[in-house]
């Protein structure tokens, strides 16, 4: 199963920037490299902050900037978002019982889960009684099939001194669900901080960041200051099979230099 992962695309109204970027002009280059190379994707998940101050002309872009791809897309809710204004402008999208915007997805290769950690102005992730309550039914449904996970604020530390007081603020809400699973977690997959990261956790569980498609964190450690960097659109592209899972990041519009079949050795 492939699976691309876009993360943190900041739309803001066309012909608005942000960053002195244009986050859609950057996210349109992510979509039409998907389209050329990736056309076959089972699945394009976005996870989070989709627009940057969740207006209703943003989601409008996205959709449009979405509507060419072929393959199915789920979307996830990150600080910069508005539920109410994301569900008015993609209705079709899953939510649960509660309005909450998380859904599962049955594959060969285990039960992917997309999980809503959007909490109103708050930087930082929530995941309330409520959405707990549903993460705990959707894994007692899973048995002992393996769950990947999906969602925008990391619930583990990533190290970074900008995010330490903004991530998942009630991780344990995800975590200790996720511990019990008696099928496993194959992998925690998130963005928020706009950065590659990879790692396990003291108590097992892989997880990884994609880069966001807009701009750039730069990885400063001890730094509490937010450090904006311009690079290329990034999306990353997810393998799922019998031998686990694997993740690729794509960078778009990097120059080529030259071809494996030009040169002797990797």
């Amino acid at each position: 199963m492939k699976i691309i992962q876009i993360t943190d695309t900041h739309l803001v109204p066309r012909g608005l920037t942000l960053y002195g970027l244009d986050p859609a002009a950057r996210l349109e280059l992510v979509v039409e490299d998907v389209m050329a190379r990736h056309a076959d994707a089972d699945l394009l998940a976005i996870t989070g902050d989709l627009c940057n101050d969740g207006e209703p002309g943003a989601y409008a872009l996205l959709r449009d900037i979405l509507s060419p791809l072929p393959m199915p897309v789920r979307l996830m809710l990150g600080n910069h978002d508005d539920r109410l204004n994301f569900r008015q402008a993609f209705p079709e999208q899953p939510v649960d019982a509660g309005g909450f915007v998380q859904s599962v997805l049955d594959t060969a290769y285990g039960r992917l889960l997309f999980l809503d950690t959007h909490h109103p102005k708050t930087l930082g992730g929530r995941y309330c009684a409520a959405r707990r309550g549903w993460l705990e039914s959707a894994l007692a449904e899973a048995g002992d099939t393996p769950v990947t996970v999906f969602l925008h604020h990391p619930p583990l530390s990533c190290g970074l001194a900008h995010f330490r007081n903004i991530g998942l603020h009630d991780a344990e809400a995800v975590l200790a669900p996720l511990r019990a699973h008696r099928g496993g977690v194959r992998h925690i997959l998130f963005g928020h901080i706009h950065v590659a990261l990879s790692g396990t956790s003291a108590e097992g569980f892989a997880y990884s960041s994609g880069q966001s498609s807009a701009h750039r964190f730069a990885a400063e450690l001890d730094d509490p200051t937010p450090f904006w960097v311009e690079d290329h659109p990034c999306y990353r592209i997810v393998m799922l099979d019998e031998n686990g899972l694997r993740a690729y990041a794509r960078e778009v519009g990097q120059r080529e230099l030259v071809r494996a079949g030009d040169c002797e050795g990797p």
